[in-house]
């Protein structure tokens, strides 16, 4: 519960909003269904209600959700727009690790991929691949 607790509150307010909007499109229907007269007819209440909310949901709640939720994906999947800081830090990391541990760094580069899944999950970083990137330090003397 805790871990989707952003995602609980989301579905929690859209909702009630849900709720509040169909509830107060009926109290507005039914006052107008009697200032002529009338008694409300539920099926043309259903199908003015469900044109409003799918117009609403058109409009607004799917374009934002396609931004926050898409780019969100997009990001976690690792596109090459959102890796390019995330590659350079951490070939920088990796230089400045073998510069100090010198080939035994090698060894604690490979468990920290692993661990966090940069080998063989989803973040797959670009650029990687460049010899210059594995040896980057080693031939660095390391000043005491």
């Amino acid at each position: 519960m805790r871990r989707y607790g952003y995602a609980w509150l989301t579905l929690g307010f859209f909702l009630v909003s849900l709720l509040l909007h169909w509830w107060f499109g009926y109290k507005a229907s039914l006052d107008e269904a009697e200032a002529h007269g009338q008694t409300l007819e539920m099926t043309a209440y259903t199908n003015e209600m469900l044109r409003d909310t799918f117009e609403n949901w058109q409009s607004e709640f799917l374009q934002l959700l396609w931004q926050v939720v898409g780019l969100a994906y997009f990001l976690y999947l690792g596109s090459p727009a959102s890796k390019e800081n995330d590659d350079r830090m951490e070939a920088k990391m990796d230089a400045l690790m073998r510069m100090v541990g010198g080939t035994k760094a090698q060894d604690l580069i490979a468990r920290l991929d692993e661990h966090y899944l940069r080998k063989h999950g989803h973040a797959q970083p670009h650029g990687h691949e460049a010899d210059f990137v594995h040896t980057a330090g080693l031939d660095v003397p390391l000043r005491r």
